[in-house]
Formats: C-alpha cells, structure tokens, sequence
C-alpha cells in the first residue's frame, strides 16, 4: 500500500482550488496522510478531507 503524506494545500490546489481562499493558513498547512497518493484522489474525496480537518482544527481550538 502506497501512503505519502502531502499538506492539505497541495491536495485542495490540484482538485479543488476553488475552495482555497476558504480555508485559513493553519488549515492548509495541516499534512494529511493518504493511504493511496494524491494521484487517486478525487473531488468528493478532497471535500470530506477538507470537512475534517476543519472539525479537528476547531476541536483542537476548544480544547486550548
């Protein structure tokens, strides 16, 4: 199994660049483990990494 660890603002500036100016720095500085490259991913795949990493930065937020 191919995993590469890639910063969530590559993965959003290759599929869904339009989603970009959204999110905040910290957000897109996040590395996010894929299990089969960022060559497999597709546009769903990226908004359901998007909406994760935005519960556990708030999480994260709550718990400081």
């Amino acid at each position: 199994m191919e995993m590469e660890t890639v910063k969530l603002s590559r993965i959003v500036m290759r599929l869904t660049p339009e989603l970009y100016a959204s999110l905040t720095n910290f957000e897109l500085d996040s590395d996010i483990i894929l299990m089969y490259g960022v060559e497999k991913l597709q546009a769903e795949d990226v908004l359901e990494i998007i909406q994760h990493s935005i519960n556990e930065h708030r999480k994260n937020a709550l718990l400081h």
